[in-house]
C-alpha cells in the first residue's frame, strides 16, 4: 500500500512526487515523463514562459531550468525563449535526479476502495494507495469546436495532435484560433510551404509585448512587477498568490480562469506570421463537410455575413476544457460524487484536496480555483508544495497504523546529457 499515486509525469506530476519523496512518503509516479511536451508539440516551437518561470519543482529549488542549461553551455535568458525539445529534455533531466522512479505505464482506471484507492494500469496490473493526486496535463480535456466533431481525423484534428508537421508540407491548411497555438502552428507550416491561414473568432489578433528588461529602474518594477504570468500586479497577483486567488468568490475565480489571459501571440512569433500566413479575422465556423479535396466550412461573422472555405485539412488550435466529465480514468462511483463548480470543474480545497477525501488535484483542472497559474508550469511550484502538505494531512487523518513518515530523500546527481 502507497501512501500516494501520482497520475501523470508532466511537469506537475514530476514535482508533486519529488516533494512526496523529499517528504518521505512512499510514492509512486505513472506515466510517460513529459509526455505532453515530447509527443505532442510540433518541432520547432518555443516556450512561451520566461525561462525563469518554467522550472519544475524540488524543494531545494536545484534542478531549475538554467541549471540543466548552463550544463549544455546554454544560457537561460530573460526575454530569450527557450525551444521546447530542450524544455522536454529539461524534464527528463529532473526526473533522473529529483523524483523517484517513473513507471511509464499508462493508468486506465481509478476506483474508491476501503482505505484508500485502487489503481489500473495498461497491462492490467492494480495498485493500491491510501491517496492519489492526478496530475494528467491537458490531454484529455482537448476541445474542437462542435461544427467539426464527427469529421474523420483525416479531415480535423487538433493541434495537440501533432508531434511533426511534415505531413502537412506543401497541402492546404486552415488553422482555427487567435492564440499562441493557432499562430505558431500556423507559422510552423508556412514555413514547410503549406498554403495556410488562419480563422480567427476575434476582430483582431492579440500580441504579447517585448517583457520589460529584467533589470530596471525600481520605480518600473514597482509600477509593473515582473512575475511568471507576465508583467503587471493583475498578473502578479494571478501568478504570486495562488493561495489568496482562492479566497475570492467562486463565482468571481470562475470568470477569471476563463477569460484571463485570453488568446494572444508571443511577440518574437509575430513577424512570422505577418510574413506567411493569411489572417481571416471575425469568422466562426457554424458547420462542416467531408468534401472530395477535404473539407467544407460554413462560416459566419458580424453583421450577418457567411461564406464558405474549402481547404484540405482543418487544425483547431482551440484550447481545452477541464470538466469533471472527462475525467474517464475514474471509475464512475468516484467520478459521479466530485463536487462541481460554475465551470463543471472539480471543486478543490486549500491543498488540492477534491470533494472526495484522499484524492487530489493539480494543474488546469484546478484552474477556477487557483487561478490562470494552473494553466503554465509556473503554477507547479505551489502546487507541488500546497498538495503534499495536504496528503501529509490526510494521511494523519487515516486509520490508526498509517502514521507519517520523515525524513528527507537523498538525491545522486546525474549528468547533463547531451
Amino acid at each position: 500500500m502507497y501512501d500516494l499515486l501520482v497520475v501523470g509525469a508532466g511537469p506537475y506530476g514530476l514535482s508533486i512526487a519529488s516533494h512526496a519523496a523529499a517528504a518521505g512518503l512512499n510514492v509512486r509516479v505513472f506515466g510517460r515523463p513529459m509526455a505532453s511536451w515530447r509527443d505532442h508539440m510540433p518541432r520547432g516551437m518555443f516556450l512561451k514562459s520566461e525561462p525563469w518561470a518554467s522550472n519544475l519543482s524540488d524543494p531545494e529549488a536545484r534542478w531549475r531550468l538554467d541549471v540543466y542549461c548552463a550544463g549544455r553551455g546554454v544560457s537561460a535568458r530573460h526575454g530569450q525563449p527557450i525551444p521546447l525539445d530542450m524544455f522536454a529534455e529539461y524534464g527528463l533531466w529532473f526526473a533522473r535526479n529529483a523524483a523517484p522512479p517513473v513507471d511509464e505505464r499508462m493508468i486506465t482506471r481509478v476506483a474508491p476502495r476501503a482505505g484508500g484507492f485502487e489503481v489500473t494500469t495498461a497491462d492490467g496490473e492494480v495498485l493500491r494507495g491510501r491517496t492519489v493526486a492526478l496530475a494528467i496535463g491537458v490531454l484529455p480535456f482537448v476541445e474542437i469546436p462542435a461544427a467539426l466533431r464527427g469529421l474523420s481525423p483525416d479531415l480535423v484534428s487538433h493541434s495537440s495532435h501533432h508531434a511533426d508537421l511534415d505531413r502537412f508540407r506543401g497541402r492546404d491548411v486552415t488553422v482555427i484560433g487567435g492564440g499562441q497555438a493557432a499562430l505558431e502552428t500556423a507559422a510552423l507550416l508556412a514555413e514547410l510551404d503549406s498554403r495556410v491561414r488562419v480563422l480567427v473568432r476575434a476582430d483582431e489578433l492579440f500580441w504579447n509585448d517585448v517583457p520589460p528588461p529584467w533589470q530596471r529602474p525600481w520605480w518600473q518594477s514597482v509600477r509593473s512587477p515582473h512575475s511568471g504570468l507576465g508583467p503587471g500586479w493583475r498578473n502578479w497577483f494571478y501568478s504570486e498568490r495562488p493561495g489568496l486567488y482562492r479566497r475570492l468568490a467562486e463565482p468571481t475565480r470562475a470568470r477569471i480562469a476563463a477569460t484571463a489571459l485570453g488568446p494572444a501571440g508571443a511577440w518574437w512569433v509575430r513577424e512570422r506570421v505577418e510574413a506567411g500566413v493569411e489572417v481571416l479575422l471575425d469568422r466562426e465556423v457554424t458547420a462542416a463537410r467531408a468534401t472530395a479535396a477535404g473539407v467544407r466550412l460554413d462560416l459566419a461573422g458580424s453583421g450577418g455575413r457567411t461564406a464558405t472555405l474549402e481547404t484540405g485539412h482543418v487544425i483547431a488550435a482551440t484550447g481545452f476544457r477541464a470538466t469533471r466529465d472527462r475525467l474517464g480514468l475514474l471509475a464512475g462511483e468516484l467520478r459521479s460524487t466530485l463536487v462541481t463548480g460554475a465551470d463543471g470543474a472539480p471543486e478543490v480545497g486549500r491543498e488540492f484536496e477534491s470533494s472526495y477525501p484522499g484524492l487530489f488535484l493539480a494543474g488546469l483542472i484546478t484552474a477556477a480555483g487557483f487561478g490562470p497559474a494552473m494553466r503554465f508550469v509556473h503554477g507547479a511550484g505551489f502546487t507541488a508544495g500546497t498538495l503534499v502538505r495536504g496528503v501529509r494531512r490526510r494521511l494523519r487523518s487515516g486509520p490508526a497504523g498509517w502514521g507519517i513518515p520523515a525524513g528527507r530523500r537523498e538525491s545522486t546527481p546525474d549528468p547533463v546529457h547531451t
